[in-house]
């Protein structure tokens, strides 16, 4: 036997290893990449959402739809077609959010002082270039959250390079409020000239319709007494429906939720998925 295929042999027996302590895994190929859909899925003709952001109801015995192919199935993982793909994999990655954890990863030195600075320590893995800190809990995934700093948890999936050192920490607010957008003046855009609309007018004509959304949603969430996860995310999901898609709604909009939703105790956590949640209920992330 090949060193190459000793160490295909030893993907898959720590694949199998951790599908049996229920972290979904998956293969990936050389250069850190998922395996392609395959000719029966191309196009998403299987049901799969573009861009493998949300699996489709895909039957689909390959591990296909990056990400949503990580499985605890030990069937499935020495099945002939999962095989084949394990006989070409560089690396083994697994589903962070399956497992009910995020992973903080830090790709440099950089980064890695901002995090023992600003997070509480829990257990650490070293990187090629960084380390990754893994919390329990789980949340969306985010790319450049801040310099030199992604968020893998939700859809999303990282290279397994060991247990790690150190106890697991509960998943802390500061690591969500990564994900929450704060006002800045350079970023903001104004309602006449929204992201979506391409140059165009917003199609609401008036800033004003845009407020009283914004103050309704507001009012709706401090008047909930029971309830508070439901009306906020009823609250995001209303004001996204109605102005999310001509891309008139700011920062500062944004924030001024995100306020109205801590007043009633939600953490920056709790917001930021709330707000996700509803972005991945009205199609708008593909």
């Amino acid at each position: 036997m090949t060193q190459q295929a000793l160490v295909r042999g030893e993907h898959l027996a720590v694949a199998l290893s951790l599908a049996a302590a229920g972290v979904p895994v998956l293969p990936l190929r050389a250069g850190k990449v998922p395996f392609g859909n395959c000719l029966d899925c191309t196009d998403n003709r299987c049901g799969g959402r573009p861009n493998m952001k949300t699996p489709g109801p895909c039957t689909c015995p390959a591990p296909c739809h990056g990400w949503a192919a990580a499985t605890t199935d030990l069937a499935v993982l020495n099945s002939p077609e999962w095989t084949r793909a394990w006989q070409q994999a560089a690396v083994v990655a697994y589903h962070p959010g399956g497992a009910g954890i995020t992973v903080v990863d830090l790709d440099d030195e950089g980064a890695i002082a901002w995090a023992r600075e600003h997070l509480p320590a829990t257990r650490t893995v070293r990187t090629t270039r960084g380390e990754h800190w893994l919390y329990r809990g789980t949340m969306p995934s985010a790319n450049a959250v801040r310099p030199g700093v992604d968020v893998k948890s939700l859809m999303s999936y990282a290279r397994w390079l060991g247990p790690g050192n150190g106890p697991m920490q509960p998943l802390p607010d500061a690591v969500g409020a990564l994900l929450v957008r704060q006002p800045s003046p350079g970023r903001q855009r104004p309602a006449t000239a929204p992201l979506g609309a391409r140059g165009g007018v917003c199609p609401h004509r008036s800033p004003r319709f845009l407020e009283r959304g914004i103050a309704m949603a507001e009012q709706r969430i401090a008047a909930a007494t029971t309830g508070i996860h439901a009306t906020v995310f009823a609250a995001f999901l209303a004001v996204l429906a109605t102005h999310g898609r001509c891309g008139c709604l700011t920062d500062a909009h944004v924030a001024r939720l995100f306020a109205a939703a801590g007043a009633k105790g939600e953490s920056p956590r709790h917001c930021a998925e709330a707000w996700a949640n509803a972005v991945h209920r009205l199609g708008m992330n593909s």
